[in-house]
């Protein structure tokens, strides 16, 4: 990415105090931290609830088909695509560091055409592949008829998410994770709401969960996006008239986000790839998968909320020429994951039956869900070094060889489990969910060497034209 020199240079004088270049690392990280992970708690709710009122109120099925299959393909459709617009939030934060004002606002308004133009994409390939999809992931019958509905009023919604997310993305990248809080508790609660009115009350079913869903993207997009409007004189303020593509800023958007999409879209075919395994064991151990992925989701909350932050201070500081305090941070950020996943591994666990009972009254899915979590989160610490290095040196524009790692330790590996170690255990859930941490440890291992080495970091100061006697 070519940061503007000029602009550079003519603001560098200016002496704003930034807390995320200049303040105490984990001060401001906690600071920045907590908000993304509330904002994350009340995402989780988001989906949580949706299982929790149609396992409870509706039965096994329904539970099936808001969480099993749909949500493995919801999973991979949106993650190329908010994966290819995450790179706006590197290259926003990057420019933000440096004070590169009118890159900003460019940047900013190049971000929001992306998203108009993928949620337009996103709706019609979504609604017209659903059918497609789900059959070849062989989805039980008795909850087709289901999931092919949540999945195509899912996706009628999906612009209202994708723009949320970029919006937020947006705001995060200049420091500002409260706001987007804010907007998701809101959502939620509004969300919650509508699921109670329309399931319970009004008894509609899967129907009434996806109308909900779409209801309540629709309203975090609408609130994201008026704050932006909102900021009056600051680099950031979204003006209308202004959207359109400045190409070559959306040349680095997509330079940083395609391998980031391109990784998170293999990601999640491979979980497709393990959720036609779970499809193949029957509607019971379907539900138990759909609850224990909301149970993980506890986890993956903390771990996600912390690479949020990580990229975000990383690519302000590599735009502030502030290498040091990269590194630091990505220190920082990995030890306070390693404390708060290391806990959670051993609460979690011990609170596994009561919590899958939160989401159905089965036996039978209540046992299936607690095989997959005793194998799963126990282990779940191996993912860390993944999530929080990969964050850091996201954030200075590496994104090629990071890419190629998580595709190979993750993505390749995992297809390999399924395809050719999976089949000499038929019918053994553990051996579907031995997958995951066995592909995280060797990620989190190859992202450690190649974090260690440290060549990612003078290739991306050479790449931008910094100077690199200021690296630590």
């Amino acid at each position: 990415m070519d940061v503007c020199v000029c602009c550079h240079r003519k603001q560098r004088a200016e002496k704003q105090f930034n807390p995320m270049t200049e303040g105490v690392i984990w001060k401001q990280l906690l600071y920045f931290f907590f908000p993304i992970l509330l904002g994350t708690f009340f995402q989780q709710c988001y989906n949580t609830v949706d299982a929790i009122i149609v396992g409870k109120f509706v039965g096994k099925e329904a539970l099936a088909a808001v969480g099993g299959a749909t949500g493995s393909i919801i999973n991979m459709f949106v993650g190329f695509f908010t994966g290819l617009a995450s790179g706006a939030s590197v290259v926003i934060s990057q420019y933000f560091g440096a004070k590169a004002g009118e890159n900003v606002s460019k940047s900013v308004h190049t971000a929001i055409a992306l998203g108009i133009v993928l949620s337009v994409i996103l709706m019609i390939g979504g609604y017209v592949a659903a059918p497609y999809v789900l059959t070849a992931m062989d989805t039980p019958a008795d909850i087709m008829d289901d999931s092919l509905t949540y999945l195509r009023i899912y996706f009628l919604g999906i612009g209202g998410m994708l723009l949320y997310n970029i919006g937020t993305g947006i705001l995060r990248a200049i420091g500002d994770s409260k706001r987007p809080m804010y907007y998701l508790i809101t959502c939620c609660v509004t969300n919650i709401l509508l699921d109670l009115l329309f399931v319970v009350a009004f008894g509609w079913g899967v129907v009434g969960v996806a109308v909900a869903t779409l209801l309540a993207q629709v309203i975090s997009a609408a609130l994201v996006l008026g704050a932006l409007m909102r900021s009056k004189g600051m680099l950031y303020q979204l003006r209308i008239g202004s959207t359109r593509f400045d190409w070559r800023i959306l040349k680095n958007i997509l330079k940083i986000g395609f391998p980031v999409g391109l990784q998170t879209m293999m990601f999640n075919v491979t979980n497709v790839l393990i959720q036609a395994s779970i499809n193949g064991l029957g509607t019971d151990v379907v539900a138990g998968w759909t609850a224990y992925l909301k149970v993980v989701g506890i986890l993956g909350m903390f771990d996600t909320s912390y690479g949020v932050a990580v990229t975000s201070f990383s690519g302000q500081n590599f735009g502030a020429q502030r290498y040091d305090r990269v590194r630091k941070c990505a220190r920082v950020g990995l030890a306070m994951s390693m404390t708060t996943i290391g806990i959670l591994c051993i609460v979690v666990p011990l609170l596994g039956r009561q919590i899958l009972g939160l989401f159905t009254n089965d036996a039978v899915v209540v046992e299936k869900g607690l095989e997959i979590m005793n194998v799963i989160i126990p282990l779940y610490w191996t993912s860390i070094c993944h999530e929080v290095l990969s964050g850091a040196i996201h954030g200075t524009g590496d994104v090629k060889i990071p890419t190629v790692i998580t595709c190979v330790g993750i993505c390749v590996l995992r297809v390999i489990l399924v395809l050719a170690v999976v089949p000499l255990l038929p019918g053994n859930v553990k051996a579907v969910a031995a997958c995951y941490p066995i592909t995280w440890s060797v990620t989190s291992t190859m992202f450690v060497i190649y974090y260690l080495r440290g060549g990612w970091m003078k290739r991306q100061i050479a790449a931008n034209g910094f100077e690199e006697e200021k690296a630590a």
